[in-house]
C-alpha cells in the first residue's frame, strides 16, 4: 500500500515527486483496515448526536473516490451496521431516555425523516419517486429546505426500516469496471428531531441530522463509462468540483461562496461554514494504482478540516399554539352586543368627521387625530399639538393633519419634500445656464447680422448660403446664422481682424457617373491666432490631467489614459502631430482633432 497509519490521528503517504520521502497528514481520527463500524461510530459520530436534542444541527457525509467503501461505511451490513442505522437507533434511545426523565415530563419529542438523491443535478424524492426535480429554497431565517419533499413521522426503529429499506432500492445504482454497485447519485437522509414543551411559553427546539453518502469521483479512462454512464460521471465530478471550490473559498475568506453553483453545495450550505456540527469521513484506497485519487482525497480532507462552523440553538416560542379555543358564536353574539354597538358608533363618528374635513375648503379648522381622546388630554399639551397642526397645515397644500399621519408615512412625506426641493434647485441652475447660453447665442447672431448688413451695403447683390437653399438680399429675410462667402480681399481683411472663418472648397467626386461637386469646410484664420490655439492644445497634452484631457474634443477616457501613459514613458510632446506615435491615433484623426479643438478655443 501507498498509505501507512502512524497513530490514531496521523498517517503518511509516499511523495510522488520523490519516492524516498513521505507526506504526513493529521486529522481528528484515523481508522485503519482492521477498524470496525462500531469503532468509527463510537469514536466520531456518537459525540455529536446529543446536540440534536438541544436544537442544533449535525451532518455526517462520506467522501472519497469510487469503490473506496463510502456506501458501506454509511449503510454497513446486517452483521456490521453502518453509520445511518446506528445513529437513528441511538436517537430513539436518547429520546426515550429524555422523555422518561423528570425534567422532561411535560415535553413532547417527535422524529421525522426524509430521503432524497441528487441525480444529474436534479433533486429526487426517494420516499415518493413521483416527486421529480424538486427545488431547493431558503427561508427568511437563512434555513435551507426543499418544498414538497416527503416527510414521514417515525416513532421506532421498525418504522424507520419500513420506510428506509424500500427507499434505498429506489436509488440509482449501476455497474462499472471498478465497482459492481456504483452509486450514480448523492444520497441524503434527513432526520428531524422536534422537542416541544406542553406548558407556557411553549418553547420548541428543532435539530436536524444530515446523513450524506456522496458519489465518488471517477476517472472515465479506468471506469470505461460510455453513454448515460459518462453523463452521470460528468455530473458527479462537476458537483464534487464545486464542493472543493466552496471549501477553498471558505478557507480563503472570500466575500462570495459559490453555494448556488451546485445542488449538492446548496444543500450542504449549513454543513460547510454554517451552523452545523459536521463530520466528514474520507474513504481512501491504499493501492498504488489509486495513488492520485487517494492523494486528492487527503488534500481535500485537509482543506475541509480548516473550515469553521458556528453552531447555535434553534428555539422558537409558540405562545398561541395551545391557546384556548374560541367561544361559540351564540355566546359571543350575546356577550359582545354592547361592544359591537360601541364600535359601530365610533366608526360612524370617524366617517362623519372625515367627510367634514373633505367638504371644508380650508383645513385650518380640521381636528386633531381622531385616535386622541379629548377628555384624557392635558390642556397645555393639547394647545401645543393644535399649534403644531396649524403650522403643518399652512405648509401642506393637501391639508393632511400631521398628527393623524403615521410615523413612517410622515418620514416618507418629508423625504419626498426634500427630494422635490433639491430637484427644484437643480432645475433653477439648469434654467440659469440655458439663459446664459441663449444670451451668448443672441449676441453672436447680432454680430453676424451686423457683418452681413455691412457686406450688403457694399455690394449690390450678395449671395448667402442658408442650409441647402440659395437666396439673394432682395428676397425674403430669414433668421439664421450664416457664413458669408467672400472674395479674397475681404478674407484678408477679416484675417487681419483675427476672426476665424470657415471657407468652402469644391472637389469633384471620384465616380464617373455623377458630375456633382462636393463641398468641404476648411479653417482660415490669422497665423498668430492659429499658432496660439495649437500651443494651447499642446500644453494640455503635455501638462493636463485626465479630467483636462477628457475636456478636449474627440478625446475620451481611453485615449486620455493612452496619452498619459505615453507621456510618462517617452516625455513631453514636441508638437501635436506626435500623437501619431501612439497606437490608435491616425493622421486623419489628428487633422480632425486639430480642427475641432482650434474652433472650440477660438469660440471661447
Amino acid at each position: 500500500p501507498c498509505v501507512r497509519g502512524l497513530d490514531s490521528q496521523c498517517l503518511e503517504i509516499i511523495n510522488w515527486r520523490n519516492q524516498l520521502e513521505t507526506m504526513q497528514y493529521q486529522f481528528d481520527a484515523f481508522y485503519g483496515e482492521d477498524s470496525t463500524q462500531k469503532e468509527i461510530y463510537a469514536g466520531s459520530i456518537e459525540p455529536i448526536l446529543s446536540h440534536l436534542l438541544n436544537g442544533q444541527n449535525a451532518s455526517v457525509f462520506a467522501y472519497g473516490p469510487t469503490g473506496a467503501g463510502k456506501t458501506h461505511t454509511m449503510l454497513g451490513s446486517p452483521e456490521q451496521p453502518g453509520v445511518i442505522p446506528r445513529a437513528v437507533l441511538a436517537l430513539f434511545r436518547m429520546t426515550q431516555a429524555e422523555s422518561s426523565s423528570r425534567n422532561y415530563e411535560q415535553c413532547d419529542i417527535s422524529i421525522s425523516m426524509s430521503y432524497l438523491e441528487i441525480y444529474q443535478e436534479k433533486v429526487l424524492d426517494l420516499l415518493e419517486p413521483k416527486n421529480q426535480d424538486l427545488p431547493i429554497r431558503e427561508d427568511k431565517e437563512k434555513n435551507i429546505f426543499i418544498p414538497n419533499l416527503t416527510q414521514k413521522t417515525i416513532s421506532s426503529f421498525a418504522d424507520f426500516e419500513q420506510y428506509f429499506i424500500p427507499a434505498s432500492q429506489n436509488r440509482t445504482i449501476a455497474s462499472t469496471k471498478l465497482n459492481d454497485r456504483s452509486s450514480r447519485s448523492h444520497a441524503v437522509l434527513l432526520v428531524k428531531v422536534q422537542k416541544r414543551e406542553l406548558f407556557s411559553p411553549f418553547r420548541q427546539l428543532t435539530g436536524k441530522l444530515y446523513l450524506i453518502d456522496l458519489a465518488g469521483s471517477e476517472d472515465n479512462r479506468r471506469t470505461g463509462n460510455q453513454g448515460i454512464r459518462l453523463k452521470e460521471s460528468g455530473a458527479i465530478n462537476s458537483s464534487l468540483f464545486v464542493l472543493s471550490k466552496v471549501v477553498d473559498g471558505l478557507n480563503q475568506g472570500l466575500p462570495r461562496i459559490a453555494y448556488r453553483d451546485s445542488k449538492l453545495t446548496r444543500l450542504l450550505q449549513d454543513s460547510l461554514g454554517g451552523s452545523a456540527h459536521s463530520i466528514m469521513i474520507t474513504n481512501i484506497a491504499p493501492e498504488h494504482r489509486y495513488y492520485f485519487d487517494t492523494l486528492t482525497a487527503l488534500n481535500f480532507a485537509a482543506r475541509s478540516k480548516q473550515v469553521v462552523n458556528r453552531p447555535f440553538t434553534r428555539e422558537t416560542i409558540q405562545a398561541t399554539a395551545f391557546a384556548p379555543l374560541k367561544r361559540p358564536r351564540e355566546e359571543m353574539d350575546t356577550s359582545s352586543g354592547s361592544s359591537a354597538l360601541h364600535k359601530k358608533k365610533l366608526k360612524t363618528e370617524i366617517q362623519e368627521s372625515s367627510l367634514e374635513a373633505k367638504e371644508s375648503p380650508e383645513a385650518k379648522e380640521s381636528p386633531l387625530s381622531l385616535l386622541l381622546n379629548q377628555d384624557y388630554k392635558n390642556p397645555a399639551v393639547a394647545e401645543r399639538l393644535e399649534k403644531l397642526n396649524k403650522m403643518f397645515l399652512k405648509k401642506n397644500a393637501k391639508g393632511i393633519p400631521l398628527l393623524s399621519t403615521p410615523k413612517r408615512e410622515r418620514q416618507a412625506l418629508l423625504k419626498v419634500l426634500e427630494e422635490n426641493q433639491q430637484e427644484i434647485q437643480e432645475l433653477k441652475k439648469r434654467q440659469k445656464e440655458l439663459e446664459e447660453k441663449t444670451l451668448a447665442a443672441e449676441a453672436l447672431l447680432q454680430k453676424s447680422r451686423s457683418q452681413s448688413e455691412l457686406l450688403a451695403a457694399s455690394d449690390t447683390k450678395t449671395t448667402f448660403r442658408v442650409g441647402h437653399q440659395v437666396a439673394t438680399s432682395s428676397g425674403p429675410r430669414k433668421q439664421a446664422i450664416v457664413f458669408p462667402l467672400q472674395v479674397c480681399n475681404r478674407v484678408e481683411n477679416t484675417q487681419e481682424e483675427g476672426i476665424p472663418l470657415l471657407m468652402k472648397k469644391k472637389r469633384k467626386k471620384d465616380t464617373v457617373e455623377s458630375s456633382e461637386n462636393e463641398h468641404e469646410w476648411d479653417i482660415n484664420m490669422r497665423a498668430d491666432v492659429l499658432e496660439k490655439s495649437r500651443q494651447k492644445i499642446l500644453d494640455v497634452l503635455n501638462n493636463g490631467t485626465l479630467k483636462e484631457l477628457k475636456c478636449l474634443q474627440m478625446i475620451g477616457d481611453k485615449k486620455a489614459k493612452l496619452i498619459i501613459g505615453w507621456r510618462e514613458v517617452n516625455g513631453l510632446f514636441a508638437q501635436v502631430e506626435d500623437l501619431q506615435k501612439i497606437g490608435g491615433f491616425s493622421e486623419k484623426f489628428i487633422a480632425s482633432f486639430l480642427k475641432v479643438n482650434i474652433l472650440t478655443s477660438a469660440a471661447c
